[in-house]
């Protein structure tokens, strides 16, 4: 029988919908590495901008793709035998005034480091090609560095919200979870390609969770399937352990998995990560900024990974309305659920948006008014303040994914 459901909503926040769906993808997934890596190489470029020229100068690393590329899988180890390509683009600003800045080879180190740091079983060596298409950036968005106050070098919008919803953060805390290296000494096997998907019905959640596992450990179908099952129920444990008012739980790990059908039948990889021959990766297709893909939630589609974090609202105004709207509930009583949106236009100073607006949802006794003056102050005192946050995006403060 189909599962249909026909809801009419009211005002009624988020947590009170009868359905919900959010999903998570861990680190290894082919699209948190594109993400992750961008936004690594434009800290990197900042900081080597701030030492030769005392400034950031343009650039905005946010378009990538993650090609995969094919393994030989067998039970106790297998081999890569094709090498996945990473390609790197955007723009950058290569030299100034006689100075020259190598980008290629920023880009490819960065790359290299942060392969080595997070995916265990990846030789950044061995297992990838590099390829960098970084060119020059266009004269009049350049010129927005040169002058007294950055503009904005978009006309962008972006939305974010607060609270986190305990679907939100069961799923985000599940992921995390399973790629702690608490749990990786539990289960070497699980790699780092791991998804989980959440759909929450009333107050039943379902967890459906994909994780890649290392072959090298695995020497039978016999164990992969025990395995699995000791990994179930360690992940419905510490599950069971964060909720607060869902009534049911319900997790399932690789659906896909026939007992049975030999390698056919398990999710099994050389190096932890679908991107060795399973599925590519491209920028902007992962988590939000907030860590999840929230579907009930309204969602802008700039990728903020990679762009740069002193003019590109992008990226600037995607952290900030998450931010602002996290610090609106937390300060002004009676709220349930903020909204917080802003529109750029190209040219304008980032501290002046077309547009800052809050939509909030407020609990049956709270005082209008009172709300909305203290929501507007909030707004005002962020965007006056909004250096002290892209200084903190140059050092790689925030997450982006």
């Amino acid at each position: 029988m189909r599962q249909i459901t026909v809801e009419v909503l009211s005002g009624k926040p988020v947590s009170e919908h009868e359905v919900e769906i959010v999903e998570r993808k861990g680190v290894g997934h082919p699209d948190t590495i594109c993400d992750a890596i961008m936004d690594r190489v434009s800290i990197e470029l900042s900081k080597e901008y701030q030492r030769q020229f005392g400034a950031i100068l343009h650039h905005n690393i946010d378009k990538a793709f993650l090609v995969a590329g094919n393994a030989e899988i067998r039970l106790g180890g297998g081999r890569v035998t094709d090498p996945m390509r990473l390609i790197f683009g955007d723009r950058a600003t290569a030299s100034l005034n006689g100075k020259s800045i190598p980008i290629h080879e920023i880009a490819v180190a960065t790359a290299k480091g942060w392969i080595h740091e997070h995916l265990r079983f990846v030789d950044p060596d061995e297992h990838v090609v590099y390829d960098v298409q970084i060119k020059p950036g266009s004269p009049e968005l350049v010129d927005i560095f040169s002058r007294e106050v950055p503009g904005a070098n978009d006309t962008s919008a972006a939305v974010g919200y607060a609270p986190l919803t305990e679907t939100e953060r069961l799923v985000l805390a599940t992921e995390n979870y399973m790629n702690a290296p608490a749990f990786k000494a539990i289960f070497p096997e699980a790699g780092e390609d791991i998804k989980v998907m959440g759909f929450r019905r009333g107050r039943e959640l379902n967890l459906t969770a994909a994780v890649a596992f290392v072959d090298r450990y695995v020497d039978s179908e016999e164990m992969y399937f025990r395995r699995k099952e000791q990994m179930h129920e360690a992940v419905e444990e510490f599950i069971r352990g964060e909720v607060k008012t869902i009534g049911k739980i319900v997790l399932a790990l690789n659906t896909l998995d026939d007992r049975g059908r030999g390698l056919g039948g398990m999710y099994l990889s050389v190096t932890g990560t679908s991107a060795e021959s399973g599925d590519s990766g491209q920028i902007g297709r992962g988590n939000k900024v907030n860590g999840v893909i929230a579907l009930n939630r309204p969602m802008g589609t700039e990728a903020a990974a990679g762009k740069n974090p002193v003019s590109h609202v992008g990226k600037i105004y995607t952290v900030m309305t998450h931010q602002v709207a996290s610090r609106i509930y937390q300060e002004v009583r009676g709220i349930r659920e903020v909204y917080v949106w802003m529109l750029s236009q190209i040219g304008a100073p980032i501290d002046q948006p077309k547009v800052a607006a809050a939509q909030i949802i407020l609990e049956k006794r709270a005082r209008q008014s009172v709300a909305t003056r203290k929501v507007r102050e909030i707004l005002e005192r962020e965007l006056a303040n909004i250096n002290t946050l892209t200084r903190q995006l140059v050092e790689g403060a925030f997450p982006v994914c």
